[in-house]
């Protein structure tokens, strides 16, 4: 499982109270949580905190100061990229791109310059989908425009856009729907990816909603998640799931050996 840590985002008050003040070590010390709980990528995200490149800059260099984790790039707007995709020292993930003609072809040849990978989201102009066809027909045309820009499957992670099961119930079927064709587009399949904590928003079980749901996610093809990477509990069950889905090798210390 491709693990995106999200914990370096302005949505959390310290992080943006860091960026505020520019105070590294709060993203440092992050960067370093996440790393040490082996997260693939750390997102950054300079929400609401600034509108400035040189910000979100600086937060990359923070982190690569502390890990060499690559970076997933929290923005979709160019000229934000422009500068936060150079000051990468590994290939980054960008997050991310809607179904639309303007934004892919805006995102896209930034993309495939700096050699990147990046997060689709399969909505267009009319908005998020309601079904599952809607959501493979999004997917077609995400995969499409990355075939035509030189990227390969593995440089798309296509996101269903996951909805709370509190307010939309129905959707989760449709996701699991649509998910199960996304891998069906290419050999080697593009990657499956989703922010997970958007099914639980509201309710009371959060966690044993977010972990089930994962779980049907990952039988259905998704191998990447933004989350929480410090939650035990959460990272074993991606582990146990992957195990039975004979992603890897039975080992009676299969736990021990993630953390190892």
């Amino acid at each position: 499982m491709i693990l995106i840590g999200e914990r370096v985002n302005a949505g959390f008050k310290d992080v943006k109270n860091a960026i505020v003040n520019k105070d590294g070590d709060v993203i440092k010390k992050w960067a370093r949580i996440q790393a040490d709980a082996k997260a693939t990528y750390i997102d950054v995200n300079l929400g609401t905190a600034s509108n400035k490149p040189e910000d979100l800059c600086w937060m990359i260099e923070m982190v690569q100061e502390e890990v060499d984790t690559p970076i997933s790039i929290d923005n979709n707007k160019s000229l934000m990229l422009k500068e936060a995709l150079p000051a990468c020292k590994k290939p980054p993930l960008v997050n991310s791109t809607t179904a639309t003609e303007e934004k892919m072809n805006e995102l896209f040849p930034l993309v495939a310059e700096h050699n990147a990978s990046i997060i689709g989201l399969v909505m267009d102009e009319s908005g998020s989908p309601a079904n599952a066809d809607k959501r493979v027909e999004n997917a077609a045309k995400l995969f499409e425009k990355a075939v035509e820009f030189g990227l390969s499957p593995e440089q798309l992670f296509i996101d269903p856009i996951i909805m709370p099961l509190k307010f939309m119930q129905e959707q989760s079927l449709e996701i699991l729907k649509a998910t199960s064709q996304f891998k069906l587009f290419s050999d080697p399949p593009c990657h499956i990816v989703c922010g997970l904590s958007n099914v639980s928003n509201g309710a009371k079980y959060k966690r044993l909603i977010n972990r089930t749901f994962l779980t049907m996610l990952i039988t259905s093809g998704l191998d990447a998640a933004i989350l929480d990477v410090t939650d035990k509990e959460m990272i074993d069950t991606i582990l146990t799931a992957e195990l039975i889905m004979n992603k890897t090798i039975y080992a009676d210390s299969y736990l021990e050996a993630f953390r190892m």
